[in-house]
């Protein structure tokens, strides 16, 4: 059965809150400037109304969720938390001496009331709906750009987590207590994951027989975080990878294992729309949903700020017969011409490359034909066969016993003159000075809320994680801005 959350309800501490709680904290402020009922009103169908114990209030656990995010902190230690932090205690409307939940009602919460719901879209769409109707959003520009995520389950980063989470705990260690050097075990030199796991699992184990020093808060959330590392780690790094993940390519020799969150974001630098993908894919071909997302959540479109990934010949004719600009250094090489789309390589602007559908990359590339003699050039890339006879993509993109395997584009003189001849123009060099604006938004995400790594396995999950991040940084953006 499933109770609507009311406010709080009436105590005899209650008044605490006006005395503990000012006016200017970061979650008083989001209680005051949102409803939260919309969430109700999404899940609703996700309950029972009339039948079984009552549930927790769908509400207050999307709440718990978002303060995990805020704050980058385990489900143990957000519920901890929420047990003695008035903040905490007001923004999820509870009582003061009221009880929290259990850490793993979070876990069914996110498998079996949001799954299979659109998260991304709805949150996104209820902030921007805010910023409209305050008038933050005064621009009719979008800034686009593409960040990634790691997998969870990439073994050969596995080990690296488990050091930087295991660093993180050791110098917050230092800071209550220096003599704990002389007492922690001897670190793990090799690459081997095992061995680290079980250099982890002691150093587990010796702070949690030191009882004085894994009760201090800031010890004991970095030690939770490193034990969720473990447990996950072990549960996981040696079955098959992430299935949804891909390896993505972050410059010609740089690679990652995981997803992209293709982003768009207004002048003010508030994100109007969001896509998930696996890593593999290239950034141009998400751009018309960016823009109609966009353009749904109410935002009036007439330029479009990116780099040259998004100067493709089909994202030129869309915004030019919407009468938008492109702000983007043009790219002549990534026009895709008539192929059908499953005979597509997305282009990787960082490693100025071709990837092939199943991710690889080309391995060298050649230009064939003379420059300014009236005929096209063509740019050619090489793949590597020995992958290509093994992929599991071969069948219509390799041919059994060839020797070589190719993608050619045409590189023509008089292409997009039009975009070239906009480049040197004034409103084109001032609105590209906007465009470093979505990178400290990429960095705001990854370094204050966790959106550097994958909690969870499965593209659902990503967008699940992504939805209540953007949320986060949405919503502290238009306070400001207020």
């Amino acid at each position: 059965m499933l109770v609507q959350q009311q406010k709080i309800q009436f105590s005899a501490y209650s008044s605490l809150y006006d005395l503990i709680v000012p006016e200017d904290n970061l979650l008083r402020k989001i209680n005051d400037l949102i409803d939260f009922s919309f969430i109700y009103d999404e899940l609703l169908n996700r309950y029972c109304t009339n039948n079984g114990r009552a549930a927790e209030s769908p509400v207050r656990m999307f709440k718990y969720l978002l303060l995990k995010t805020i704050y980058t902190v385990s489900d143990v230690d957000v519920v901890d938390r929420s047990r003695f932090d008035m903040s905490f205690k007001y923004f999820l409307e509870m009582a003061p001496e009221e009880d929290v939940i259990n850490s793993s009602s979070l876990t069914k919460f996110r498998k079996l009331r949001l799954k299979d719901t659109d998260l991304l879209n709805l949150l996104i769409s209820k902030t921007v709906t805010i910023a409209v109707e305050k008038g933050i959003i005064r621009s009719k520009s979008i800034i686009v750009d593409a960040t990634h995520t790691l997998s969870r389950s990439n073994p050969f980063l596995a080990i690296e987590v488990l050091r930087e989470r295991s660093k993180v705990l050791r110098k917050t260690v230092y800071l209550f207590d220096d003599q704990w050097k002389e007492r922690m075990p001897e670190k793990n030199n090799t690459n081997e994951l095992e061995k680290e796991l079980a250099y982890c699992k002691e150093l587990e184990r010796r702070l949690e027989n030191e009882q004085s020093l894994s009760s201090i808060p800031a010890v004991k959330e970095k030690l939770n975080l490193l034990k969720e590392t473990i447990e996950d780690t072990q549960e996981n790094f040696t079955l098959s990878k992430d299935p949804d993940a891909k390896m993505g390519h972050k410059s010609a020799d740089s690679s990652f294992f995981g997803y992209k969150t293709h982003l768009a974001m207004t002048e003010e630098r508030v994100i109007t729309a969001a896509v998930v993908t696996s890593g593999e894919k290239g950034d141009g071909p998400e751009l018309p949903k960016l823009l109609e997302i966009s353009q749904e959540n109410g935002i009036d479109v007439d330029t479009i700020i990116g780099d040259g990934a998004y100067t493709g010949k089909k994202n030129l004719k869309l915004t030019s017969g919407q009468n938008s600009k492109v702000v983007a250094r043009l790219n002549v090489t990534i026009a895709q011409g008539t192929r059908k789309d499953e005979d597509k390589f997305d282009y990787n602007k960082d490693a100025d490359s071709f990837v092939c559908p199943a991710g690889h990359m080309a391995i060298r590339k050649a230009r064939q034909g003379k420059k300014n003699v009236g005929t096209n050039q063509i740019q050619t890339y090489y793949f590597d066969v020995e992958k290509c006879k093994t992929c599991s993509l071969k069948e219509g993109c390799y041919k059994e016993g060839a020797k070589t395997k190719t993608y050619s584009v045409s590189i023509r003189s008089d292409l997009h003159q039009e975009q070239i001849d906009f480049q040197e123009t004034d409103y084109y060099k001032e609105k590209a000075k906007h465009r470093y604006k979505i990178e400290a938004k990429n960095s705001e995400l990854k370094n204050l809320h966790g959106y550097d790594r994958a909690i969870s396995y499965g593209i659902t999950n990503m967008q699940m994680q992504g939805a209540i991040a953007i949320f986060a940084v949405n919503l502290k953006r238009i306070l400001k801005l207020m």
